[in-house]
């Protein structure tokens, strides 16, 4: 379900004439199938797909990408104050964001997050170094971890559980 917060700053009339297009069921909310169809009814269905693979490949560029992985956690918050995303949420999120790129190690990851009790959310500290673990650390090897640099203690542990299971 897409929500408000993608349309915020709209007009509300067009907003609510865009709802009407799509055939809304609920009011501030519509689904992937009303999206298309809403899509198709304006007309920029077929533009749009000609446009996504040029999105595409501005993400992929380096200094997108970290823009993009930055605004992929602040989306999840949903709340105004909110400033860490539960855990399940993260799972979902580090497969959609990184796991094509860094599958191998956002598996193993995931399955730590997981299993572990330690924590019940995850704030943007700890998002942000996700990704900078993915990029600078060799894996499944782990040799080029160094425990004494900043890394936050959610990775130093991800670490001991990685070599204890190679163990």
């Amino acid at each position: 379900m897409i929500g408000p917060r993608l349309v915020r700053g709209s007009s509300n009339d067009m907003y609510s004439a865009y709802l009407r297009k799509l055939k809304a069921g609920k009011q501030g909310y519509f689904t992937q199938d009303e999206w298309q169809t809403g899509l198709k009814a304006l007309g920029v269905d077929s533009q749009l797909k000609k446009e996504l693979p040029k999105l595409e490949k501005e993400v992929e560029k380096p200094s997108n990408y970290e823009d993009f992985y930055t605004y992929a956690f602040r989306y999840c918050l949903t709340e105004e104050k909110q400033k860490s995303v539960d855990i399940e949420s993260i799972c979902e999120l580090l497969n959609l964001v990184l796991g094509v790129q860094f599958r191998r190690q956002v598996a193993s990851l995931v399955e730590y997050l997981k299993v572990q009790n330690d924590y019940k959310v995850i704030n943007a500290d700890q998002w942000i170094n996700f990704l900078r673990f993915c990029k600078e650390i060799s894996f499944p090897d782990l040799q080029n971890y160094d425990a004494n640099q900043a890394w936050p203690l959610i990775l130093d542990n991800f670490v001991e559980w990685v070599r204890e299971k190679q163990s």
